[in-house]
């Protein structure tokens, strides 16, 4: 990784998703996590603080190291027991079957088989298991969606492969999950950047 993509973004990043206005949609993504929790791209570990009762540990798939410093002080300050357990969310070293919840918060953007991730994600979880996702991507209103494609190779190289132009709820039913809720709302900022995908999926 480069010293951009690798010591930098991640700073942005836990600032730019630390707001109020994030804080609050992110809490009612994960207001149905429960078990064994598997989360993509756990970040600095902003949805610790959030999960309810009803999760008893956290599995952290994170690349990034600066992220996972970042993270250090929220796994000190909760109760969930919380351990790395890898470093890619396409590749997950986890048996199949050993999830009650997989969560992933603004991190379907960034994997770059994306695809591969998703598969995992069924495969990791438990028959009666729960995927729930929050997550940007590609806006139905079609001026928005020109400009997030004109803006996609710049939002890549500038967020660390991040794309503005992934249909969410499509790729998730791809991957043989079946999308039981799915709702939409936009963040407040640039169309482009801010429409949002807050969905549940079973395997």
């Amino acid at each position: 990784m480069s010293i951009w993509s690798e010591h930098v973004v991640p700073r942005v990043t836990d600032l730019a998703l630390g707001t109020a206005d994030v804080r609050a949609v992110r809490a009612r993504a994960v207001e149905r996590a429960r078990g064994e929790v598997v989360e993509l791209g756990f970040g600095s570990g902003p949805t610790l603080p959030l999960y309810p009762a009803a999760v008893t540990s956290v599995r952290a798939v994170e690349p990034s190291a600066v992220a996972r410093r970042l993270g250090a002080r929220r796994m000190a300050a909760t109760s969930i027991p919380v351990q790395h357990v890898g470093l890619d969310g396409a590749d997950l070293d986890l048996p199949d079957a050993t999830a009650d919840t997989v969560v992933s918060t603004f991190t379907l953007c960034t994997i770059p088989d994306v695809e591969r991730a998703l598969r995992e994600v069924r495969r990791v979880l438990r028959p009666d298991g729960v995927f729930l996702f929050l997550e940007h991507g590609l806006s139905p209103e079609p001026s928005t969606a020109r400009w997030q494609h004109r803006l996609d190779g710049l939002q890549q190289r500038l967020v660390a492969g991040c794309h503005l132009t992934r249909p969410i709820d499509v790729l998730v039913r791809d991957a043989g999950l079946t999308v039981t809720d799915l709702e939409h709302e936009s963040l407040r900022g640039p169309g482009p950047m801010s429409y949002l995908y807050r969905g549940v999926a079973t395997p």
